[in-house]
């Protein structure tokens, strides 16, 4: 169900369209009024009451005057008298015998309702009125910027045009009295109305605005409340609340105007609770007072250097504390504790079949974790499949030099095939190898030259790490003593050296 004349345009949706309370069909629910007596039927000399109830933009509800006795129901829409000339768009909110119980309870006499109801709202007026409206957005948004140039201590909330076009009301907040003569004398240039500045409260403002609280529904204030109690933190101290103004003030800053609905029930079940009690004097020592269930009337009580609470009765209570006042004192608390039955939780078996589980807000980041862990997990397996089976050239002993089959020859320096050797047996890389003296004082071999006739070298006998044996090179004795760079080397280095070390195909 949606209504085609509220004032944001192409209808509004029930259960809150932005409107504040000006839509006609209730869905905003802003101090709607049932008419309890229309299914009444009136005497034959009745005559209509007069006088009508309007409700205009942000909650704001006025009385007129019916002079002509135009017939109304409630939601039209009118042309009724401005405050200061012209007219004004709203609705009729409430009409017959039901606006003269409400004058009486504002307190408002028949001398005082002056302005006179023009006409039903035509749609040219509508069409005027609908334009009004569409400016109030950019219109408050200028007006702060002037009130920003002229460093005025004041926040522009809202703006309200008359269904005319030819006034506008700023509503602000500040916390002292601001002068803005020069403000209005800018605005009157820039907007070409009449201006009118009205300061209200935060609570006010949070009303207009409106918005959603901490318990997940729209205001109170922005949506059935209408008049501001006062709320002061000893209603939170009656209802046992802790005294975070974080947790107990509201979106306009003020303390939340829930605290006061329950405050009656406390303040009842408080009657029956002794006050100011700290302590109650026993033979076996001092009982300190810890907490009170104000619903079930128990009271707990704790030694000194002792984790037991006491539980006691509240009539039991106030004996002990006269007792005490008598000079008389109980044996021991412990006898008299109350035994609490233990809550027991029933488990509800829900009649419907959830087919759709809890979701956790996290998921996703768990998956996403394990995802990585796992992909971590497989590159390093990856790694270590890789390179098994492989001999790592780190891996040899210290100063034990390279074996190969008996009766193979060794490549010579020079030769295709050869690959240089650092000392500790390890092939040299990048690096050409330096011709070593034969043993007898022979010069090295040529390239090219293949040895002949020479039986296979013989390896020098090894020796415990860090000892040169007799009969070895120089070469051997220096990668004897010199040891063997550590073996755990990075795989990705070593595989890159290997391809390095490779003879290419000519």
């Amino acid at each position: 169900m949606g209504c085609g004349s509220c004032s944001t345009g192409g209808g509004c949706a029930p259960a809150g369209c932005k409107s504040n309370g000006s839509c006609l069909t209730g869905g905003c629910g802003k101090m709607d009024v049932h008419d309890w007596l229309s299914n009444l039927d009136m005497p034959s000399n009745y005559k209509p009451f007069q006088v009508i109830e309007v409700k205009f933009k942000g909650a704001r509800k006025e009385f007129f005057l019916n002079a002509d006795n135009i017939y109304l129901e409630i939601g039209e829409l009118i042309a009724v008298e401005g405050p200061t000339g012209g007219y004004d768009i709203g609705h009729v909110s409430l009409t017959g015998e039901l606006v003269r119980m409400q004058m009486k309870r504002r307190k408002t006499p028949m001398d005082q309702v002056t302005r006179k109801v023009y006409r039903k709202a035509t749609e040219a007026d509508v069409e005027k009125w609908k334009i009004a409206k569409g400016l109030e957005w950019e219109t408050m948004h200028k007006a702060r910027t002037l009130a920003l140039d002229l460093r005025l201590s004041m926040k522009i909330s809202d703006v309200d045009y008359q269904g005319d076009k030819t006034k506008a009301t700023f509503f602000y907040t500040a916390e002292g009295r601001v002068d803005f003569r020069e403000l209005i004398k800018k605005m009157a240039e820039t907007f070409r109305i009449r201006i009118e500045m009205r300061q209200i409260g935060m609570r006010q403002e949070a009303g207009r605005l409106g918005g959603i609280g901490s318990c997940g529904r729209e205001l109170c204030c922005s949506t059935w409340l209408t008049n501001f109690k006062t709320v002061s933190t000893a209603a939170a101290r009656y209802q046992n609340l802790s005294l975070n103004t974080l947790k107990l003030a509201g979106q306009c800053g003020k303390l939340k105007c829930c605290l006061n609905y329950e405050l009656d029930t406390y303040l009842d079940a408080l009657k029956d609770i002794p006050d100011r009690i700290d302590s109650l004097q026993t033979e076996i020592g001092v009982a300190r007072h810890q907490k009170t269930d104000i619903f079930k009337k128990i009271m707990w009580f704790a030694y000194p250097n002792t984790e037991d609470w006491i539980p006691l009765k509240v009539d039991r209570v106030k004996e002990i504390m006269a007792m005490n006042k008598r000079g008389q004192k109980p044996v021991n608390l412990k006898e008299e504790a109350l035994e609490l039955t233990p809550v027991t939780v029933v488990e509800k078996t829900p009649d419907y079949e959830n087919v759709v589980g809890q979701d956790s807000l996290t998921r996703l980041d768990d998956k996403n974790r394990s995802r990585n862990k796992s992909n971590r997990n497989k590159g390093g397996n990856n790694e270590n499949r890789n390179n098994a089976g492989r001999p790592e050239k780190g891996n040899r002993t210290q100063g034990q030099p390279q074996t190969r089959p008996a009766g193979q020859p060794q490549a010579k320096q020079g030769q295709p095939g050869a690959k240089p050797v650092q000392p500790g047996g390890q092939p040299r890389q990048g690096q050409p190898k330096q011709s070593q003296p034969k043993q007898g004082g022979q010069p090295g071999g040529q390239p090219g030259q293949p040895r002949q006739n020479q039986p296979p070298r013989q390896n020098p006998p090894v020796a415990a790490s860090g000892e040169i044996t007799e009969g070895a090179t120089p070469a051997q004795a220096e990668g004897q003593a010199g040891g063997q760079p550590s073996a755990n080397r990075n795989r990705n280095k070593n595989r890159r050296k290997k391809n390095k070390d490779k003879p290419k195909d000519e």
